[in-house]
């Protein structure tokens, strides 16, 4: 084994920015994510073990038997360093432990997006997003909650407001501005379409009846859509409320069914005629190191492996209490290939590199990267490999 420093421009730290896309569906109460269909098993429906609609955020106790003592599940040992879970972790034990005893908390989790109709200003989640919603108007009039100006005006304290909550694991640091697409179906047909043309987290209609009107805002880092277009999208009635009464669909409407309670046998029959869609993409950063490891002429030509020495020679000269001297005239077996059959061509130090391994200052192996297939090299050569680890 060969050590070897990097250097000062054998290490570079790089950021690589991914837009992921995400596309829901969501029909009759329930939410389809990414056209996928759920996978039933011998032991459950859904064998990630969540419910329809949702995303399995560590994928355990896939295809296990609800409420079998063999479910994956989290714990801590209480200690000195007074460790515990979040209170959404799922206690099974009591707050107060013995020492050494365990706190065991609960797989699966999971989360999906989720639709909240507001009516009344004093809605928590609302009054929690008033001062983001000020803030946010630098960007445009259309963030803020009380505004007036000539003809226009509006109170979003005093209007009906339709709440779209994306949670941070499906879309990572911030949604893509710009890439958000809002649609919403009659009978299968498209009656109205949003989208942020101007990149500012204003949502314009596009395709409706009121076409260029704004609809609404979305907070990019926050996945929130605050809906406000109270215009009909349709002439008929449907029935998209909770408590079974119908209205012409609106904007307010969108995402009816979207984890909100909202069913077929909660709002009436014609809750199935309405059907929306929601298309972005995620914004997700990743650091990764990138290592150069030199392999120099001259250098790295030397092999643990037992077969690089000749079979059956002396390796131990010496052995007692006192010492121990292995044999230092040992032979390197010749692997160097001739052209010639029966002929040994001449001796060239080479080696065969299987693995990389990468050290901490302290000696420590903190990682190993291993080639599909040994690279052969010679003493007159000079390699690199280069290794990318993500942090």
């Amino acid at each position: 084994m060969s050590l070897k420093k990097f250097g000062e421009t054998d290490l570079k730290i790089n950021t690589i920015r991914a837009f992921p896309s995400f596309n829901y569906f969501i029909y009759e109460g329930k939410v389809y994510i990414n056209n996928k269909s759920v996978i039933s098993g011998s032991n459950s429906t859904n064998i990630l073990n969540v419910p329809d609609g949702y995303v399995s955020l560590y994928e355990k106790n896939i295809d296990r038997k609800d409420g079998v003592s063999d479910f994956i599940k989290p714990f801590v040992t209480k200690g000195s360093n007074t460790q515990a879970f979040g209170s959404s972790a799922g206690i099974t034990l009591p707050y107060t432990l013995n020492h050494g005893q365990e706190a065991y908390g609960s797989y699966p989790l999971s989360s999906s997006i989720t639709r909240e109709y507001v009516t009344s200003s004093a809605n928590l989640h609302y009054r929690s997003l008033k001062n983001t919603l000020n803030f946010y108007g630098i960007k445009s009039n259309h963030y803020l909650v009380n505004f007036t100006d000539g003809s226009v005006s509006w109170d979003k304290d005093s209007q009906n407001l339709n709440l779209i909550s994306i949670p941070n694991i499906l879309y990572g640091s911030s949604v893509k501005p710009g890439s958000v697409v809002m649609k919403s179906y009659y009978t299968g047909s498209l009656v109205g379409e949003l989208r942020d043309t101007q990149h500012n987290g204003v949502l314009f209609e596009t395709t409706g009846s009121n076409s260029g009107s704004v609809a609404g805002v979305i907070l990019y880092e926050l996945g929130i859509a605050v809906l406000t277009g109270s215009w009909n999208l349709t002439s008929q009635a449907v029935h998209v409320l909770a408590d079974g009464s119908t209205d012409n669909l609106k904007w307010i409407h969108y995402g009816a069914g979207m984890n909100d309670g909202v069913t077929t046998g909660s709002a009436g029959a014609s809750f199935s005629s309405a059907s929306f869609a929601l298309d972005y993409q995620g914004t997700t950063e990743t650091q990764n190191v990138l290592m150069l490891a030199h392999a120099k002429r001259g250098k790295v030509n030397y092999s643990n492996n037992p077969t690089f020495l000749e079979y059956g020679q002396q390796k131990v000269l010496l052995t007692s209490s006192a010492q121990y001297r292995e044999n230092p005239s040992q032979n390197i077996k010749n692997i160097v290939s001739s052209s010639f059959s029966n002929y040994s061509a001449s001796f060239e130090r080479q080696v065969f590199i299987s693995r990389v391994a990468i050290y901490d200052k302290d000696r420590k192996l903190v990682g190993v990267a291993t080639l599909a297939s040994p690279y052969l090299k010679k003493e007159d050569e000079s390699i690199t490999f280069k290794l990318k680890l993500d942090i």
